[in-house]
């Protein structure tokens, strides 16, 4: 159950952050409203996965996916362009969490 309310975690962090965007800095209400919503759900399951999942774990799974999907998404929705180097070091980000996952003894 806590890798399900890890994915939903990012899920909502992800369309939190998007939202976030949307509201152009908070002028448009609507979309700052919805996106502290979706954080403040995001936070909540976040918490709900560490009481059984190392924090450490938790976290970079967290953040390495919802880096590499808001720069996604940054892509595809708003036209943002990221160069080369940058899509390496996302890739090393993703690299690292599936070690973490798939070899590490930590979690």
């Amino acid at each position: 159950m806590p890798w399900i309310y890890l994915i939903a975690a990012i899920a909502l962090e992800v369309v939190g952050t998007t939202a976030l965007k949307l509201s152009d800095g908070f002028s448009k209400l609507g979309w700052g409203a919805f996106s502290l919503a979706l954080y403040t759900a995001s936070l909540l399951l976040l918490s709900l996965v560490l009481k059984t999942m190392p924090v450490g774990i938790a976290y970079a799974v967290w953040s390495g996916l919802g880096i590499a999907l808001v720069a996604l998404i940054g892509t595809v929705a708003f036209g943002q362009r990221l160069d080369g180097p940058a899509w390496v070091g996302m890739g090393l980000i993703v690299a690292g969490v599936l070690v973490l996952n798939l070899v590490s003894k930590s979690g």
